[in-house]
């Protein structure tokens, strides 16, 4: 692996743990944030904006010639995308959570090259698990490598599923019947991010969701695939800035919940 690569790897590591700190700063008194609605069931907070511009600001500085696309990026900050090097940011992944009090959110870091995920940073604040990996280096949580389940059944495990107004609710609710005739269970975390981060230990033997926007999952994807698990191709077409649907899984039931999301995965 070059050492740019592991360069950003560590100071991904870094940043999102800076980040976190803030982030805890604001989740301590929520009750007192700033809320604007961006959508149906899409909100956006001072603490997603605040932890934005924190992380803007310190990659920024360690890598000035990279690109950046966040989540919460306003317009005088336009993305900047840059085939070489763009880091791709969920401030605060699950802003919903967030806001209720519960403990499901983290910080998603993403470092995009040549079209390709190559590092990804999830750190949860709350339980204080930093998951990061990058291309070739195996995945870890605080320092401990993971991997994704064994199992070879849908029965094994739990499936994380999400979903979004962004479609329409069938998109979810007949992968959803397909996953329970099969013998599956579901959770539903508020955090694709997290939700990723946890397949790729083996909490979960899965995840789907019909659409996610980049932010949300490239860190994770970068996590599943080097603890062992396989993903969909989420960049193909205009993945990065439009989004796509994902799905990550045990290698063991690839066969199984390619049937219930209707997609391939590599």
């Amino acid at each position: 692996m070059q050492n740019s690569t592991l360069k950003r790897l560590e100071k991904a590591g870094e940043i999102a743990q800076s980040a976190g700190r803030l982030a805890v700063n604001y989740f301590a008194k929520r009750g007192h944030l700033t809320i604007d609605n961006k959508g149906l069931q899409d909100r956006v907070t001072e603490a997603d904006q605040a932890v934005e511009q924190l992380i803007f600001e310190q990659i920024t500085a360690a890598f000035p010639e990279d690109g950046f696309l966040g989540e919460e990026t306003s317009p005088d900050r336009p993305t900047k995308l840059v085939d070489k090097g763009t880091w791709v940011v969920d401030p605060i992944d699950g802003t919903d959570c967030f806001i209720y009090g519960m403990p499901n959110w983290c910080i998603s870091i993403a470092w995009v090259q040549h079209g390709k995920p190559t590092v990804g940073v999830i750190y949860d604040p709350v339980h204080d698990e930093l998951f990061s990996a990058a291309i070739g280096q195996g995945a870890k949580v605080n320092g401990n490598s993971m991997k994704v389940s064994d199992t070879t059944e849908l029965a094994g495990g739990m499936t994380g599923m999400g979903y979004s107004t962004r479609v329409e609710s069938t998109t979810i609710l007949v992968p959803l019947q397909r996953l329970i005739k099969g013998g599956g269970m579901f959770n539903r975390t508020g955090s694709a991010a997290l939700s990723l981060a946890w397949v790729a230990d083996g909490r979960l033997i899965a995840y789907y969701e019909p659409h996610l926007n980049s932010w949300d999952c490239l860190a994770g994807i970068v996590l599943v695939r080097e603890a062992g698990g396989r993903v969909n191709n989420f960049l193909a077409g205009d993945g990065l800035t439009n989004g796509n649907p994902i799905l990550a899984c045990a290698p063991g039931i690839a066969d199984k919940m390619e049937i219930v999301s209707q997609l391939e995965v590599d």
